[in-house]
């Protein structure tokens, strides 16, 4: 067996042997309303779909929450940039990146309450979340880059979108790809997570504040498996862009 597939089998068990030890639990307690079996929940699976606007909130959590999360990449990647190039932005950003690493989720949501919809929340919390990962990670491999690759590009006066693609880019891969991989997840924590405070019309946070209002565990863990799906789903597709992206800059 060769080691990847070592590895997929590796995965499967640690998989079965989760969902036992879940079984087990709520076989145990045997209160579906602290614990339902992952059997029941993968029953709730096959008709939660007919929930009312079930397609409805996941669009709108999808598109708010991989909304925040592109401008902070966007955002990020310019501020980071900028960072490097001026010292005094680096330092006048250095409040604010920290603040927003520190203060909690909840705290956040709380305050932006004050000053946006709930419809918007989901969209700045998850940008705000992502925004310092990407900036950090960015300014980092910036700093370190090849001082004799961008003199090069100085002596042969290399235009400048071409020293970003085959100077900057190539040297940043490390940083980008490990940014983008820790912040994708911790959008959808931040963004779900301000759509239950906030409670949206429309979307996921909502289905899964009423399904704890009205003791729904079947339906709250439902939901949970559906975010974690669309979380990884978007992780996975976004990163294989990414690599495929890198692929075709090494190419020409």
């Amino acid at each position: 067996m060769s080691r990847k597939n070592k590895n997929i089998f590796g995965k499967v068990i640690a998989v079965v042997f989760a969902l036992a030890v879940w079984q087990v639990a709520a076989v145990t307690v045997d209160l579906p309303i602290l614990l339902v079996s992952p059997v029941e929940v993968l029953v709730r699976l096959t008709s939660i779909w007919q929930t009312e606007n079930f397609a409805g909130s996941i669009w709108f959590s999808f598109y708010h929450i991989a909304g925040g999360f592109l401008i902070a990449l966007a955002l990020g990647v310019l501020l980071a940039s900028l960072s490097a190039r001026f010292s005094w932005i680096e330092t006048m950003l250095w409040p604010f990146m920290i603040t927003v690493k520190t203060v909690p989720v909840a705290s956040f949501v709380v305050i932006c309450l004050i000053w946006l919809s709930a419809q918007n929340l989901s969209v700045f919390i998850s940008f705000l979340i992502v925004l310092p990962v990407v900036y950090g990670n960015v300014l980092e491999g910036i700093k370190n880059e090849d001082r004799a690759m961008l003199e090069m590009g100085r002596v042969f006066r290399m235009p400048f979108l071409r020293k970003v693609l085959y100077i900057h880019l190539p040297q940043l891969k490390p940083f980008v790809m490990s940014a983008c991989s820790t912040a994708l997840g911790m959008a959808w924590k931040a963004g779900v997570a301000a759509e239950i405070i906030g409670t949206p019309d429309g979307s996921i946070g909502k289905q899964l504040y009423y399904a704890k209002i009205y003791l729904d565990t079947d339906d709250l863990l439902c939901w949970t498996l559906i975010i974690v799906i669309i979380s990884v789903a978007f992780e996975k597709l976004f990163m294989w862009l990414l690599r495929s992206f890198y692929r075709r800059l090494e190419h020409g």
